[in-house]
């Protein structure tokens, strides 16, 4: 009888501290597991370190593990998401090269997954990360839960197993830039949540910025809900019935103290300041909803590969 088919998706870059112990955690897990056939899965984003060579070496040691060179570095959104579509196993796994995601879960995600879930979602419900950001994030996960259309998971970073059917539905919809957790609640999966505890980042510094984490909490909010959009026009007429009330209070004033009522300029600058930041904010808000919809139109490629290692 032929065995089940488990694809392990590796994203990286610039992970030389990392690799190599994450193929060794995913090799004993594996070994737990004969009855599985499984495929170690490294896409490596063009990292500027040594975290070619070493894959190199491990995938000449070990036909389990094929290797996805990129051209250039396509991005944290891009290219895990490429690697997760080309999947053609039976469930597919993904989890980060930080070793932040522990892949002794994988047990767990697999036990779930032939109890009839078809996505099994690592859960943070703690984190040995900075308490200040561990408090960003469940705020942030608040405020898009809040103004989401569809009740999205909280603490959820994509890591985790989707099944053969999920993939096959993710790669019909085409999406360019896609927001996976949030496609994830979109199609209405019936999903079983594994919580852990986060662990610190040992080796390595994170490639998170404040760009990418910005980039990808946009992504979540333009890409399931139109509130922002809403509240801009809502605020427009709010505030433009209250300039209405200030412009005739001051006429009225103005016409019952005519000589010791001073209109200064204090007034007309702060209430000029207050109005064109509002403006702003709200056309970077549209902005975000063009970027999203431009973004979409390109039909670019999500990577574009330089080579390929162990595939036959």
């Amino acid at each position: 009888m032929k065995k089940k088919l488990i694809t392990i998706i590796t994203p990286c870059f610039n992970e030389e501290g990392n690799v190599e112990e994450l193929y060794r955690r995913i090799k004993e897990v594996m070994v737990k597991l004969p009855q599985y056939d499984y495929e170690h899965l490294y896409i490596d984003n063009a990292s500027t370190d040594h975290t070619e060579t070493i894959l190199r070496k491990i995938a000449a040691e070990d036909s389990n593990v094929k290797l996805i060179f990129n051209n250039r570095n396509f991005g944290h959104i891009r290219s895990p998401s490429h690697a997760l579509l080309s999947s053609k196993a039976e469930a597919t796994i993904i989890l980060a090269s930080d070793l932040q995601d522990p892949p002794e879960l994988i047990l767990e995600f697999i036990t779930h997954w032939e109890n009839g879930f078809k996505v099994v979602l690592g859960q943070k419900n703690k984190s040995e990360e900075f308490p200040l950001f561990y408090f960003i994030r469940t705020l942030y996960y608040k405020l898009v839960t809040a103004l989401a259309e569809i009740a999205l998971m909280q603490h959820v970073t994509g890591f985790g197993l989707y099944d053969k059917d999920v993939i096959d539905q993710l790669r019909s919809l085409n999406d360019k830039y896609p927001y996976f957790r949030g496609l994830i609640s979109e199609l209405g999966y019936r999903v079983a949540l594994v919580p852990y505890c986060q662990p610190s980042r040992k080796k390595g510094i994170t490639k998170n910025n404040f760009y990418s984490l910005f980039d990808y909490a946009m992504l979540g909010i333009t890409s399931h809900s139109k509130v922002p959009l809403r509240l801009a026009t809502m605020f427009g007429f709010l505030m433009s019935f209250l300039c209405i009330l200030v412009a005739v209070g001051y006429f009225i004033d103005k016409l019952l103290y005519w000589q010791s009522l001073p209109v200064g300029i204090a007034p007309i600058v702060i209430g000029l300041f207050l109005l064109a930041s509002i403006q702003l904010f709200f056309i970077g808000v549209l902005g975000e909803y063009i970027g999203a919809i431009y973004t979409q139109t390109l039909n670019r490629p999500l990577v574009v590969e330089r080579e390929r290692v162990n595939f036959k």
